[in-house]
């Protein structure tokens, strides 16, 4: 009766708040033990659900020993894990620990979905339901959306959205799965001064690769060069017992290589839903520019070549500081066609940007001008075909003044995006700038289109899907006589006869034995013997002969020479 009295709300696991706990010397000890490692605790305190032994206790690997050592000590941490490597389920272990040993503590535990949060918090109930009666200080609250104990620490569970937990004060936050968190950025933004006011407050940040350019990516790769704060702390696959070469093999036998990547590689680049193919932005190689002008916003990784053409492609900004006014000239003499110079900047005007262009194209023996004629593009079209008298740039129209430039819609993007995807995945264009490998690698799938991911810009890829668009029309073949298509076609065809395996014919002789019984009984060809040793490699099946015989008329008869012989087929 005393028992029940002592637990929350008929929980017969769980501590009430009020109830006064009688200590002894080992208790005492043991609560002191606890307080001060938490992978002991954890390990001999903490159950989880096992998916093949039900409720078991937490036995943890030694890099999980490691990881709560780290979590202790730092404030701020970050975990680049494979799949199935138990960092959620060690970072549930690590806050119950906090709030039961610290008073007056508020953790949030935040996912990229309200349900993966509480998930979450509902392992840690479970976990506080194993504890022992003398380590729990006692629950004021206990729900699907929170935890209160009688020590005033709560542990909070919610979604990753910018008002999350705007106005808390968070001692300890915990963010699960960031990588995968939608407006990542615009969140950690609203979320960071919440816990960086404090001198003691702890941030925690796990997940999986997914892409770079993202916000996990960049504070991991912050904290890896050591420009922020953060502690790096990996785990790959490799690290998780019972993972071996053997276990790799099966897994890609079942799955994919690509698969096997982007779930437990830890690799960045192609994991995320990119346009282009995970195995060409892995092979991409940036150059380092042989010159800069225009302040360092135009790089040149080759100088002009005389007698090879150049195509420039044009994206313009509203030069507010925002998204940047770009464009990439690309070499069409070289086979692959090679990206030689690129200009980026945010804040030029576009009444300024056509001399920027006019002065670029000319040195390029007037390249062949194609620009983004949306927006403030017209005006750039306008100022350097009208006003600087460029001539040699792309037109809609030569009838309808409004024609100069490509107008990118849903059909043009559609168009220049699988053709840019072909180019590249085919090795039909070599891209050399930094920024515009990033950005390939940023451009993600969103709905129907495709686009930069969040915090980050696509319009250097613009300028690709541009020069994709233009190069695949009927245009560029009369321009060039270079026919893209067929010449992607004949690699590709050329490219499934080598993946054939060769095979020869076999001649077993069935033909020339079915000749021969279909032949009279009594009827046997005059052959000649020899004793001569035939040696073996060559043979004969008569094909030759019975030709031979077929071209006879039919009036001629061949001369056999009859035998009392048995002949056995």
């Amino acid at each position: 009766m005393s028992h029940q009295i002592q637990t929350y709300l008929g929980n017969p696991n769980v501590k009430r708040d009020g109830v006064v706990q009688e200590w002894t010397a080992d208790l005492v000890q043991e609560y002191s033990r606890c307080m001060g490692d938490p992978a002991y605790f954890a390990e001999k305190y903490c159950k989880i659900i096992s998916l093949d032994r039900g409720l078991v206790p937490f036995k943890l690997y030694p890099y999980q020993k490691e990881m709560f050592s780290q979590f202790k000590e730092n404030r701020f941490n970050v975990v680049l894990a494979c799949r199935q490597s138990g960092k959620s389920i060690s970072a549930c272990a690590y806050l119950l620990w906090f709030a039961l040993f610290n008073s007056d503590k508020t953790i949030a535990v935040l996912a990229n979905k309200g349900a993966t949060a509480r998930e979450m918090l509902s392992r840690i109930t479970l976990m506080l339901e194993n504890t022992p009666f003398f380590l729990q200080p006692g629950s004021k609250a206990l729900n699907k959306g929170s935890l209160e104990f009688s020590n005033n620490s709560r542990i909070i569970a919610s979604a990753t959205s910018g008002s999350s937990i705007r106005g808390l004060s968070v001692n300890l936050l915990y963010l699960d799965e960031f990588a995968f968190v939608e407006r990542a950025a615009e969140f950690y933004t609203s979320t960071y001064p919440v816990v960086s006011s404090g001198k003691d407050t702890k941030i925690i940040v796990t997940s999986t690769a997914n892409g770079v350019g993202n916000t996990f990516y960049n504070i991991w790769q912050g904290a890896v060069q050591g420009v922020n704060e953060f502690k790096p702390f990996r785990v790959d696959w490799w690290d998780v017992p019972g993972r071996d070469e053997k276990w790799k093999e099966s897994t890609i036998a079942n799955t994919s290589q690509l698969q096997f990547n982007q779930e437990f590689g830890n690799t960045f680049f192609g994991t995320g839903d990119t346009l282009i193919s995970a195995e060409t932005l892995m092979e991409f190689r940036a150059s380092n520019p042989t010159d800069t002008f225009e302040g360092g916003d135009l790089l040149i990784y080759e100088k002009p070549i005389t007698k090879h053409d150049y195509i420039m492609c044009v994206d313009v900004a509203k030069g507010r500081g925002q998204d940047y006014s770009t464009f990439t000239l690309v070499d069409i003499s070289v086979r692959p066609f090679k990206q030689v110079a690129v200009y980026r900047n945010n804040t030029i005007s576009p009444i300024l940007f056509p001399n920027i262009i006019y002065k670029y194209a000319v040195s390029y023996n007037n390249a062949y001008v194609i620009v983004e004629a949306n927006d403030q593009g017209a005006i750039v079209c306008n100022g350097l075909y009208y006003d600087l008298e460029y001539e040699n740039i792309h037109l809609e129209s030569a009838i309808k003044a409004d024609k100069i430039g490509v107008e990118i819609n849903r059909k043009t993007k559609r168009l220049g995006c699988s053709a840019i995807k072909d180019l590249l995945e085919n090795k039909k264009l070599e891209i050399v700038d930094e920024t515009t490998i990033m950005e390939i690698s940023t451009f993600v799938s969103k709905g129907v289109s495709f686009e930069a991911s969040d915090g980050n810009h696509d319009d250097l890829m613009m300028n690709l899907v541009m020069f994709g668009y233009f190069v695949t029309s009927p245009l560029f073949n009369d321009m060039t006589d270079i026919n893209l298509k067929e010449m992607i076609f004949k690699q590709k065809m050329k490219q499934i006869e080598d993946d054939v395996v060769p095979f020869g014919h076999i001649d077993d002789g069935t033909q020339f034995i079915e000749e021969e019984i279909q032949k009279p009984q009594w009827a046997t060809p005059y052959y000649e013997t020899h004793d001569i040793d035939v040696p073996f490699g060559h043979i004969d099946d008569g094909t030759q002969f019975i030709e031979e015989e077929i071209q006879k008329p039919q009036w001629a008869t061949p001369y056999y020479e009859t035998h009392d012989i048995d002949i056995e087929i």
